[in-house]
């Protein structure tokens, strides 16, 4: 039998609350929230583990980063992005 949970992790994930449209954004401006909530988040590495971003083709936010098709987005420019999105919450 599979467990009722096989990813415990994902309920400290400091993103749980986020809509799943900011966590898997594939805009900047979109996904500011969720690399907000990435900064302190206390399960980065299960995230990243689990989602294996880079082999998966993902798309959204995983472990600080905001991917592409298994690629991650230019940091510098993701950083102007959520800079400039602010305070402006969304999700």
């Amino acid at each position: 039998m599979f467990p009722t949970d096989p990813s415990p992790w994902q309920a400290s994930a400091a993103c749980a609350g986020l809509s799943p449209s900011v966590v898997f954004a594939r805009r900047p401006k979109d996904a500011a929230p969720a690399l907000r909530a990435c900064a302190d988040c206390p399960v980065r590495r299960e995230c990243e583990a689990a989602v294996s971003p880079a082999e998966s083709y993902f798309d959204g936010v995983c472990a600080g980063r905001l991917w592409r098709n298994g690629r991650a987005a230019d940091a510098e420019r993701v950083a102007k992005a959520v800079a400039k999105a602010g305070g402006r919450r969304r999700g």
